[in-house]
């Protein structure tokens, strides 16, 4: 068998290398364009950022709910119904940085007093009074949580309006919606505003109530 000659080797030698060098070629320009993609999808998700922080920061008086207003109704000199106070309040930013708050009406007792010329909005009182009732409004801030928390309380939650979830320590997670209700009854729990843009309003009415009791053991109150 005669051997392949010098000549043949380096035709196809240099024939091997073109193509050697054409795959080389286009790797490196799939390498470049693969660069190039990856970082305009960076600059597209951070513009995008951008884009929605100054959104947020243009609607910033939007995002904030109108103010509370609160009637009072009581009796003149005569017997008769009238209105006592017409007023209205804006939420305050609580410790914690997760909503804003604002006490609309507290009772001392049990039943309640309405002799009572002390404005309830006055008296002072914590998440629950001792021994009374509280009615205040919340507003769920964006994309906020609140801590878990229990208080020896019959709390009535209505959302207003916004999105809302009610997170329970068994791990269940309810969806809410306007119109909703909560009765919470002495229960370990914390609310979360799913809604990065919106804020959520809710109405509670909260009440004192016993411990819960689980086998004859009462549970203890959780404060943020």
């Amino acid at each position: 068998m005669t051997g392949l000659s010098p000549t043949w080797w380096s035709q196809h030698w240099l024939a091997f290398k073109g193509v050697r060098v054409s795959v080389d070629a286009i790797l490196g320009i799939c390498l470049f364009d693969l660069f190039v993609f990856s970082n305009l999808i960076n600059l597209w998700l951070i513009t995008i950022k951008i884009g929605k922080l100054i959104f947020l920061m243009s609607q910033d008086n939007q995002i904030s709910l109108p103010p509370v207003r609160r009637i009072v109704t009581g009796h003149n000199e005569q017997g008769r119904a009238t209105c006592i106070d017409d007023s209205t309040f804006n939420t305050q930013l609580i410790p914690s940085g997760d909503a804003e708050m604002a006490l609309i009406w507290t009772a001392p007792d049990l039943p309640v007093d309405n002799n009572d010329p002390v404005d309830g909005r006055a008296r002072d009182a914590g998440t629950t009074l001792a021994g009374g009732s509280v009615i205040r409004v919340v507003d769920m801030l964006p994309g906020a949580a609140s801590p878990m928390h229990r208080t020896n309380s019959l709390d009535y939650g209505i959302v207003i309006s916004g999105q809302l979830q009610l997170e329970l320590d068994d791990g269940e997670v309810i969806n809410l919606q306007p119109t909703d209700i909560i009765v919470q009854r002495g229960t370990i729990h914390r609310w979360i505003n799913p809604s990065e843009t919106e804020v959520c309003r809710i109405v509670f009415v909260l009440t004192e109530a016993t411990a819960a009791e689980v086998n004859g053991a009462p549970l203890p109150e959780v404060h943020p």
